[in-house]
């Protein structure tokens, strides 16, 4: 199965948009066998997206879509790799024939526009404010890879969350669970500028599938990790296609916590933008 998305939400106001294409077989979907070394695209009516990765390690995403209203939607983002900035990769191992690799990508610096309609967005350096245009705020982006062979039946947990300590540094959060639970290894860490600390403990989630603008709470038990993430948005989605179907519960907000590092040093922040998900899949 084929899916090409683009979405996007407002969170202040509410607001959300978007278009998507799902592709039985996944036709016109080409999947280099080495992930960021050919562009990934595709074109169809009212909906194109190019992903593509420079020399650099930059991913850039351009887009235009047709809004269900009628208005023209435009995305052009740059997601830049910092010298030395780290990322989180793992594979987990659930059999000989089951397995699922992972690469996750938090807090890279990100920059560009997103215009729906008469209005435009400005994020990262450079942004500025004119009419129409929301100003540029510092922004991050987040990339995640996998390829593998998953059980017919899947949960997983994932969190991420990328801005500043107390003290100025710039935070990326990484968290799993539940798929990993069982196998000895896990995609949970802490970047503080750059600069990965692997957390090699199952973490404890507090939420509510029924009930998930609750607060989420995650927790360390090795006491490394004390978070609670507090939502503004969730994006609700369900597919039901015969024997294959997913359905995730994926909130947006705020962090808030502390995390210690390899060293000892302690680390304090508030209003972390990120987010937190369950998904739930028969593949």
């Amino acid at each position: 199965l084929g899916l090409a998305d683009v979405w996007w939400v407002d969170l202040a106001a509410g607001a959300t948009g978007g278009r998507g294409l799902m592709l039985p077989g996944a036709r016109g979907i080409a999947l280099p066998d080495v992930p960021a070394t050919a562009p990934l695209r595709i074109a169809r009516r009212d909906f194109e997206l190019d992903i593509t990765d420079d020399a650099a390690g930059t991913t850039r995403w351009k887009a235009s879509w047709r809004e269900r209203d009628g208005r023209s939607g435009r995305l052009d983002i740059a997601v830049a790799l910092p010298p030395a900035h780290e990322s989180l990769n793992v594979v987990i191992p659930w059999s000989d024939r089951r397995f699922q690799y992972t690469s996750k990508h938090q807090a890279r610096p990100a920059s560009g526009t997103l215009s729906v309609g008469d209005r435009t967005w400005s994020f990262g350096a450079g942004g500025g404010s004119d009419g129409g245009v929301d100003g540029g705020v510092e922004a991050w982006g987040v990339l995640a890879v996998g390829r593998g062979r998953w059980p017919y039946r899947t949960r997983w947990n994932w969190g991420g969350g990328a801005g500043r300590a107390a003290s100025g540094e710039v935070v990326g959060l990484q968290l799993g669970g539940k798929w990993t639970e069982g196998t000895g290894f896990t995609e949970n860490g802490v970047l503080i500028d750059g600069a990965l600390t692997k957390i090699g403990r199952e973490l404890e989630w507090d939420y509510a599938w029924s009930n998930p603008m609750r607060p989420w709470k995650v927790r360390d038990p090795g006491g490394q990790l004390d978070l609670v993430l507090s939502p503004r948005y969730d994006k609700h989605s369900r597919t039901e296609l015969g024997v294959l179907g997913t359905e995730t519960h994926q909130v947006f907000g705020r962090w808030a916590g502390t995390f210690v590092d390899d060293t000892g040093r302690s680390f304090a922040f508030d209003g972390l933008q990120g987010f937190a998900e369950e998904s739930r899949s028969r593949w």
